[in-house]
């Protein structure tokens, strides 16, 4: 029987994760951050978004690091809870969601790659649609391959990410204006109901940007040494997109006036053009296109191994779990994904899709996996890796999850409880259909 191989080191897995982390999010959700926080009090949601995604990560290496599997939260949520017992719903109700969810990330990722086109040749909305559509269709392409193909060009795209946030770092750090930038008087009175609505919704949008720091968990079973590598490939990857982001948000509020900033449809490509001119702009709009594409990339490659994962084990549908004859990877999967996203590129609207990607996922995935790791510690099982001040990370990932659960409004939480009650539903039918 075909099986998935160990392959990628901790330079791959490092690179997988930080090109899933910076997409094309943190260039249309900067003007979002700023208009929620009405000012450069926007910088503590990325601060917000930084704690929660440490300890979250925590609570990901620990779980990585014992099960390095394909597949991630199934994994986990299955043997954390009982493979006989609610673990068997809850992995169930996970795939359910990202059979949903994941291709809405890729749209998302696509649709906002179309969007920030524009700025080169302005296109109409049908035109955008074709634009977003035939992304899904390349990436698509390049992911129909080996693993250890895949990794080299990771790595590839992975450079190509890094040397553009430097340009946009350092461009913005020699033309910087301290005063503009740390202007808050503007902002809402420090702790009061107003600012902790706007963090509420800035701190959605900046955790849409850091998404991504576990995908190493989903291709689990094709990391080398993934007892050190899991965990180290998440910690060195919110570390360093932590820092990118903060410098990045700072640097952009120094050189564009924030009351300009929150209404630009291409903050950077409006950032360059105002240190050096609009061929520059056109370069650097080129290159964040890059960088979407690179993280794109990253999301189709993780994501096809978790329907993979639960079908092998014979708890989804089973025509997930086929492997390519000879390029060895769930390509009957990555196909059904990059179809639903290429439908749902042509659906949706980007605004409204990035809540929902945060939102349906809090409860179920997210919550239910850092309450599973405080149960686990207690039954004193061996784990490769500890998370420091244990259960503290824990405690603060299902604290802020929870806040920015109840902070997206009432639709997007009705929606949610939605996803989940269907879920049940199939939940009962496959099972019944077993038996």
């Amino acid at each position: 029987m075909q099986k998935l191989t160990r392959t990628l080191g901790l330079t791959q897995s490092t690179a997988i994760n930080m090109i899933d982390m910076v997409g094309i999010g943190p260039f249309v959700t900067i003007p979002f951050v700023i208009g929620a926080m009405n000012g450069p009090a926007c910088i503590v949601a990325w601060l917000l978004g930084a704690l929660l995604s440490f300890s979250d990560g925590m609570v990901w290496s620990e779980l990585g690091a014992k099960w390095p599997e394909a597949g991630g939260s199934y994994q986990f949520l299955k043997k954390l809870f009982g493979e006989k017992k609610q673990g068997a719903l809850l992995s169930f109700l996970y795939i359910w969601q990202t059979t949903i969810q994941a291709p809405l990330v890729i749209a998302s990722g696509a649709i906002g790659f179309a969007q920030y086109f524009t700025y080169l040749i302005p296109l109409e909305p049908w035109q955008q649609k074709i634009i977003s559509g035939a992304l899904v269709i390349l990436l698509t392409a390049l992911l129909y391959r080996k693993i250890a193909d895949v990794g080299k060009i990771s790595v590839a795209l992975w450079i190509g990410v890094l040397l553009t946030l430097v340009w946009l770092i350092y461009a913005g750090l020699t033309h910087f204006n301290a005063a503009q930038a740390f202007d808050f008087s503007s902002s809402p009175a420090w702790f009061s109901s107003l600012f902790f609505a706007g963090l509420g919704q800035a701190t959605i949008k900046t955790m849409y940007s850091y998404l991504g720091y576990y995908n190493v968990c989903h291709i689990g079973a094709e990391i080398k040494d993934p007892e050190k590598n899991i965990p180290r490939s998440i910690m060195i990857s919110i570390t360093g997109i932590a820092i990118i982001y903060l410098l990045m948000q700072i640097v952009v509020l120094g050189v564009i006036p924030w009351q300009e900033a929150k209404d630009s449809q291409f903050i950077v490509s409006t950032f360059f053009e105002r240190i050096y001119g609009h061929t520059s702009a056109i370069v650097a709009t080129v290159l964040i296109l890059w960088i979407g594409l690179a993280s794109l990339f990253a999301v189709m490659l993780g994501y096809s191994r978790v329907p993979y994962a639960a079908a092998v084990d014979g708890n989804y549908f089973k025509i997930f779990a086929r492997l390519h004859p000879t390029k060895n990877f769930p390509h009957v999967s990555l196909l059904i994904l990059a179809a639903t996203a290429f439908v749902f590129s042509l659906l949706f609207k980007l605004k409204e899709v990035i809540t929902a990607i945060i939102v349906m996922r809090i409860l179920i995935q997210f919550v239910s996996q850092a309450v599973g790791v405080i149960l686990l510690r207690k039954k004193k099982e061996a784990m490769p890796y500890k998370m420091i001040l244990f259960p503290l990370p824990a405690i603060i990932a299902i604290l802020v999850w929870m806040f920015i659960f109840f902070s997206s409004g009432l639709p997007y939480i009705l929606g949610a409880l939605g996803v989940i009650a269907s879920g049940m539903v199939v939940y009962y039918f496959f099972n019944r259909r077993k038996t």
